[in-house]
């Protein structure tokens, strides 16, 4: 029986032990630094208010006829056309305003708003490049080149170069090609530039083409800090264009009087070659003996 100490008439049967509230014991911080990425109050209010927008999207309207189509196609102008007002110097709603246009097979208009925002923004090399896409999905390669051109003439990145060069390849278009690689190369002189377009050539097989930009590279980039490694690839490209003539040689000297080149060819091989290139010279050789 409970003590009357514990027990309170007005509680009935129960004790004042048994109304208690026990709350949980806060829990301890032991690691006080400051998290690495702090979340500020403007990026609270712009999740909140992305949220908002998401719950608050109006109804999908359904379009039954053409004038219907011209009033949406009108206030959605209207609705792009502000925004661009507001804030012009906005990636994102140029792209999405020509995109719209784009999916309404509206290209014209498109390229209208393309146009205006590469002249607004011309250093911007992701409106270059979507502007471009357009008009190859469109099927319209010389627009595709124009835009190629006058973005060119920005002098962008190494890489818009390389888009340029490899829009041209995918039209089988390697005169064209070559050319952007001797723009590209005054544009960047840099060692990584003089050697992707002596690979290039080398691709192409042209031997002397790509001899001929190593030698142009090394006259214009012997005291560059990277020249090194212009260096070793001008070697590696004599090597293998070395190998390459030993090979064809044997393969059209008669046995009998290819022993000298032979024996040349494997003590190039063991100077310059690796094991496998070595134990084929010598295979090679113990053949024709």
């Amino acid at each position: 029986m409970s003590s009357t100490k514990d027990a309170d008439p007005s509680l009935g049967y129960l004790t004042r032990k048994d109304t208690e509230v026990k709350l949980p014991r806060p829990t301890r911080v032991n690691n006080k630094t400051p998290a690495p990425i702090q979340i500020t109050a403007e990026q609270i209010l712009r999740e909140a208010r992305e949220r908002q927008e998401s719950e608050i999207r109006p109804p999908k309207q359904k379009i039954t006829d053409s004038t219907e189509l011209a009033d949406y196609r009108l206030r959605k102008r209207k609705e792009f056309e502000d925004l661009i007002r507001r804030v012009r110097w906005n990636i994102s709603v140029w792209i999405k305003y020509a995109q719209w246009e784009d999916s309404q097979k509206e290209f014209n208009r498109a390229r209208s708003v393309w146009e205006r925002a590469v002249t607004l923004l011309p250093r911007v090399d992701q409106l270059w490049y979507k502007y471009i896409h357009m008009e190859e999905m469109l099927g319209n390669v010389a627009g595709a080149r124009q835009i190629f051109e006058r973005w060119m003439g920005w002098m962008p990145d190494q890489q818009g170069w390389l888009s340029y060069i490899k829009f041209e390849l995918r039209y089988n278009e390697i005169e064209r090609a070559r050319g952007i690689f001797e723009r590209f190369v005054q544009c960047h002189p840099k060692v990584s530039a003089w050697i992707r377009y002596a690979k290039f050539e080398m691709k192409n097989r042209e031997v002397p083409r790509a001899r001929n930009v190593y030698e142009r590279a090394v006259e214009k980039l012997a005291d560059d800090e990277e020249a090194e490694q212009l260096f070793v690839a001008f070697a590696e490209f004599e090597e293998r264009c070395a190998r390459c003539i030993y090979k064809f040689a044997l393969d059209h000297i008669p046995k009998g009087k290819a022993e000298d080149l032979y024996r040349k060819f494997v003590a190039f091989e063991k100077q310059y070659g690796d094991k496998e290139g070595i134990e084929d010279a010598i295979v090679g050789k113990r053949r024709f003996q």
